[in-house]
C-alpha cells in the first residue's frame, strides 16, 4: 500500500533550462509516496521520460572535475575487482565513465541524442533507447555470452518500472556477471533534510532495504554496498544472481546498511511524517532569512544551476526579486533562465561576485569545493547561504 507524505508544490522539468520563457511550460504536481510493502520511497506522479532525457538534456559528466575523478576511480576499482571483459553502461552520458575501458567490448545506453552521439563517435556501440527487457533482448542477439559488467550511476533511480529493469539485468548478465550501480540513499536524505534530491528525474529515492526486496522478487541479490559521499550521499550497490559466485559471499556492509537503516525507521512511515515537518519548517526558515537580507539591503546570488534548486526555489516560491541571478560553469546552461522561477543564469565570468552580499548554495553538495574557490568573496566580507542539513548563513 502507497501512502502520500510529501507535496512539494507545483514543480516544471528540473534540468529544462531554456533561453526564455514559453507560455507552454510544462508543470507537474510533485508528491512523494511511501510503499509499505516494499519501503521504496516514489513520486507519487511519474514525467514521461522522453520529456526529460531528449537532445536537450544538459547535465554532462565530462563538465564536473569531481565526477571525472570519480568515474575514473571507480572504473579502475570494478576493473581490479571483477576483471571484467564485457562492459555496458545505463545512462553513459558523455562517456566519462565508459571511456576507462577499451570500445570493441563495451556498449553504451543513452537515451538523449547529443550524448549518445558522443559516445558513437568515440568508438563505442551505443544505443540511443531507454533501458528495458526489449533492448537486453536486441543487444544480447550480439553478445550472446552476455556482459561481466553492467553499470549505472544516478540513472536508476530515473526508471519508473523497476521490475522491467531489474528483469533486463538479470536477463543480460553473464555467468560471471555482476550489476554495480549508484544512486542517491535515502537514509541521508532523510538525516541531512536534503528534500532537492527529489524532482522529476528521480521517480524513486533507494534506501538499501527496499532494493533489496524488489532485486529479490527479480532474481537478483545484493552482495555488497558501499557508502559515497557523491551528489550528497550515495550508495554503491553491487548486485549479482543468486547461484553465480563472485569474489565475496555476502560482506558485512550489507548487513549493516540493512541494519543501520532498521535502526533509523526507513520501514516505518511515521519516519516520512517527521521528515514532511522537517522540509516545511526549512522552506519557512530560507523564506524569512531571503526576507531579512533583503530588508537589510543585502542582495542576493546563487551559484550552481542545478536540478536541487529548482526544486527549491519552486516549493518556497524564489523568484527573482529574491536572487538576482544564477551562476554556472556549464556553457549549455549560461544565458538561460532557470526552471519555473525564471531566475536569469550567467556565466560566472561575467558577474562580480563581491558586489553581493549573500550567495545562495545551489550545488550545496559542493560547499567546501565552492567556498575555495571563492575566498575572495568571503574575504569581502560575503556570506554563503545553505538549507542543508539546515537553513544557515556561513563564510
Amino acid at each position: 500500500m502507497k501512502k502520500e507524505f510529501l507535496d512539494l508544490g507545483r514543480q516544471p522539468i528540473a534540468n529544462n533550462f531554456v533561453e526564455k520563457w514559453s507560455e507552454d511550460e510544462f508543470w507537474y504536481d510533485l508528491k512523494v509516496v511511501f510503499d509499505e510493502d516494499t519501503s521504496l520511497v516514489s513520486l507519487k506522479d511519474f514525467v514521461k521520460p522522453e520529456m526529460m532525457f531528449n537532445e536537450n538534456y544538459v547535465y554532462n559528466t565530462s563538465q564536473s572535475t569531481p565526477m571525472i575523478k570519480h568515474f575514473r576511480e571507480t572504473a579502475n576499482k570494478l576493473s581490479d575487482r571483477f576483471n571484467p571483459l564485457t562492459v555496458l553502461e545505463i545512462g553513459s552520458n558523455s562517456g566519462t565513465f565508459i571511456e576507462n575501458f577499451g570500445n570493441d567490448y563495451s556498449v553504451c545506453v543513452e537515451p538523449c541524442d547529443n550524448f549518445a552521439k558522443i559516445t558513437g563517435e568515440m568508438g563505442y556501440n551505443t544505443y540511443t533507447e531507454f533501458w528495458d527487457t526489449e533492448l537486453s533482448n536486441k543487444i544480447k542477439n550480439t553478445f550472446t555470452e552476455g556482459m561481466d559488467l553492467i553499470y549505472a550511476a544516478n540513472c536508476i533511480c530515473h526508471i519508473q518500472d523497476l521490475d522491467d529493469c531489474f528483469s533486463a539485468v538479470r536477463n543480460l548478465l553473464s555467468d560471471k556477471g555482476v550489476f554495480v550501480f549508484e544512486d542517491p540513499s535515502l537514509l541521508k536524505m532523510l538525516e541531512r533534510g536534503s528534500y532537492d534530491q527529489i524532482y522529476d528525474e528521480h521517480a524513486h529515492i533507494f534506501s538499501v532495504t527496499a532494493l533489496d526486496n524488489i532485486l529479490k522478487r527479480n532474481g537478483l541479490m545484493i552482495f555488497d554496498v558501499k557508502n559515497l559521499s557523491v551528489h550528497g550521499g550515495s550508495n554503491r550497490i553491487y548486485v549479482k544472481k543468486p547461484n553465480i559466485p563472485s569474489d565475496n559471499t555476502i560482506t558485512q556492509n550489507y548487513y549493516k546498511n540493512i541494519k543501520e537503516e532498521k535502526d533509523f525507521g526507513i520501514d516505518n512511515f511515521e519516519t516520512y511524517k517527521i521528515f514532511a515537518k522537517r522540509v516545511e519548517d526549512s522552506r519557512i526558515d530560507l523564506l524569512n532569512l531571503i526576507y531579512d537580507i533583503r530588508e537589510s539591503g543585502g542582495k542576493i546570488i546563487s551559484i550552481g544551476a542545478t536540478s536541487k534548486s529548482t526544486t527549491v526555489f519552486n516549493y518556497c516560491g524564489i523568484n527573482e526579486a529574491s536572487i538576482e541571478c544564477i551562476t554556472d560553469t556549464t556553457p549549455e546552461k549560461q544565458n538561460t533562465i532557470a526552471p519555473g522561477s525564471h531566475i536569469p543564469v550567467v556565466d560566472r565570468d561575467s558577474i562580480n561576485l563581491n558586489d553581493y552580499t549573500h550567495a545562495f548554495l545551489g550545488a550545496w553538495n559542493f560547499k567546501e569545493l565552492i567556498a575555495d574557490k571563492e575566498r575572495e568573496f568571503v574575504e569581502n566580507g560575503g556570506k554563503f547561504i545553505t538549507h542543508v542539513p539546515k537553513v544557515m548563513v556561513f563564510s
